[in-house]
């Protein structure tokens, strides 16, 4: 996962001059679960069917002019590993901040299942 590479890739776009922002999340693996517990590491799976709704739905979003997502799954992930990144671009902050946090809190909640192992 890059996000400069994801970045450029939508700096390349003809209609880049829309944007006014472009925001990055990038997951890692903690070395603590929700609860305090030591990790060792994780596995992600992706539904990706919702994903692609999730995806599909939210670049509708007037303003956005792309969202792209990479998630690691199905591999054993250690602690600092990146996870997830995920990039959106748009017209202005208040959107792009809206669209990420709905996008990422859907993509969590709908979209991925973790598996922890603990220490």
């Amino acid at each position: 996962m890059d996000i400069q590479r994801i970045i450029n890739q939508i700096k390349h776009r003809s209609d880049f001059d829309k944007v006014g922002m472009v925001l990055a999340h990038n997951g890692v693996v903690r070395g603590t679960s929700r609860d305090g517990r030591k990790v060792s590491g994780l596995k992600v799976s992706v539904d990706h069917e919702k994903l692609e709704q999730i995806l599909e739905k939210e670049r509708q979003t007037p303003g956005i002019l792309d969202i792209i997502i990479e998630i690691a799954e199905d591999r054993h992930l250690s602690v600092g590993d990146d996870v997830m990144v995920l990039v959106v671009a748009g017209d202005i902050r208040d959107t792009v901040i809206t669209v990420l946090e709905r996008t990422l809190n859907a993509v969590k909640t709908t979209v991925t299942s973790k598996t922890e192992f603990f220490i």
